[in-house]
């Protein structure tokens, strides 16, 4: 996958940014991409009590991912195209217990994602 010039901003999800509905309300429109994975991380749950959040996503949990001291732990999700525009609609909608960062995936991609902060 390489970035468009419309949409040249690589981010991965393994959650909510994945979902129709959440991508509608964030971006207007249904993303761009293709399956990959998180090497050396592992994923668990954070209850999620922003109200906005909530009635966008429709889910009181949600996976958040963190370093794992097992280089075997792998965390699989969607490598998405957006623009810088729909990058910093999803910076707003992540909660504080998010941080966004730059990974380099499986497939040797380097992507945005949003770990434990």
């Amino acid at each position: 996958m390489t970035p468009s010039a419309e949409y040249p901003v690589l981010l991965f999800s393994y959650g909510t940014l994945q979902d129709k509905a959440v991508q509608l309300a964030n971006f207007g429109r249904e993303l761009v991409g293709q399956a990959d994975q998180m090497l050396g991380y592992s994923q668990a749950w954070v209850e999620i009590t922003d109200p906005q959040v909530l009635a966008t996503s429709g889910k009181t949990h949600h996976p958040i991912v963190t370093p794992s001291s097992n280089a075997e732990d792998s965390v699989a999700g969607m490598v998405l195209q957006i623009s810088e525009a729909e990058l910093a609609a999803a910076d707003a909608y992540e909660v504080a217990d998010y941080k966004r960062v730059a990974v380099t995936l499986a497939s040797g991609l380097t992507a945005w994602v949003y770990v434990r902060a």
